[in-house]
């Protein structure tokens, strides 16, 4: 809903929000499919072409929307410059382990990362920016907590390390992202993030050549266009994810990050037909039980601020502006 001056209301700010941050976590859901679609190559050599091709696509972006200026200008702004460098190293690491668990076939574990994601998130924007959650929210996140204890009890120490990197390397990502604010957009952050990680790239693009060799073309045009395409894909997310959380509290980013894991978890049971242990059962169980409540929590949510959008007073009416966090 917007004013008759066009400028848009928290509610509406709110459901562009949360559009954008749903679209994020559904494609990366499905991320498990594609990049095991390229894993017959290097798994080291795929995430050079991810970094190598976002930034082509965020550099093809700017240049479409004339917006050079504006990368100019965060040129002059350090502090963002070497907020976004450690942006990228974080969102590199998490590319990383990713990429080789995908090879290795552990995609439940993967799902298991992103179940503690947003129990991470949500800790970092209680504890950075003081967030406060409702009732059902603690309610749900206690629940998650308990669902990762239990499927933590099923893989070994060296297996958890690929959850736990995971999980912390992207909830501070978000921390990063969130501090940022607007003092870049989407488009030009993750070119800055992708341009400070594209001498470690280039390094390990090396590194790989000489002890593995390079196979982008060996196996034929299709997977060749596969992997450049890699960028494009990388960034659109990445590219929503930014753009959602200028909109979300942390807390609420943090939570819509269940949506990630659950399908990765089908997908490693379903496609990649991992076996599971009771114990892990039992745990994805319980994050079901957690996504209804906050289902149910956002849809409580949503009809009230609806119900609050307007105030009437006699014949005249008010629009109800409550500022969300920027």
């Amino acid at each position: 809903m917007a004013t008759t001056s066009g400028v848009k209301t928290p509610s509406s700010s709110l459901g562009t929000g949360l559009a954008f941050a749903f679209g994020a976590y559904a494609v990366w859901g499905l991320f498990p499919l594609y990049f095991a679609a390229l894993l017959p190559s290097n798994p080291f050599e795929v995430v050079v072409y991810r970094v190598v091709f976002s930034l082509l696509f965020c550099l093809f972006l700017i240049t479409v929307t004339r917006s050079w200026r504006h990368v100019w200008a965060v040129t002059k702004q350090p502090r963002v410059v070497l907020g976004l460098g450690l942006a990228g190293l974080l969102i590199f690491i998490n590319w990383e382990v990713f990429i080789l668990a995908v090879d290795a076939n552990l995609v439940v574990e993967t799902s298991l990362g992103y179940f503690i994601s947003p129990l991470v998130s949500v800790a970092l924007g209680v504890l950075y920016f003081r967030e406060r959650l409702r009732r059902l929210q603690w309610v749900a996140v206690g629940i998650g907590a308990v669902a990762v204890v239990v499927m933590s009890f099923g893989i070994s120490l060296l297996t958890l390390a690929i959850p736990l990197v995971l999980a912390i390397s992207f909830g501070f990502y978000g921390l990063v992202k969130k501090r940022l604010g607007g003092r870049v957009n989407a488009i030009e952050g993750f070119a800055f993030e992708t341009a400070w990680v594209l001498p470690i790239a280039l390094v390990q693009f090396v590194v790989v050549s000489r002890v593995a060799g390079i196979g982008l073309f060996d196996l034929g045009g299709w997977h060749a266009t596969l992997m450049m395409f890699s960028g494009v894909l990388t960034a659109i997310p990445l590219l929503l994810f930014a753009a959602g959380a200028k909109r979300l509290p942390l807390s609420v980013i943090g939570l819509i990050q269940f949506f990630t894991p659950v399908s990765s978890f089908l997908l490693g049971i379903f496609f990649f037909h991992q076996v599971m242990p009771p114990l892990e059962w039992a745990g994805f169980v319980l994050v079901w039980c957690a996504l209804v409540l906050l289902t149910t929590d956002m849809l409580r949510q949503a009809r009230k601020r609806g119900g609050r959008g307007k105030a009437t007073r006699g014949n005249r009416v008010e629009e109800i502006t409550e500022p969300l966090p920027e």
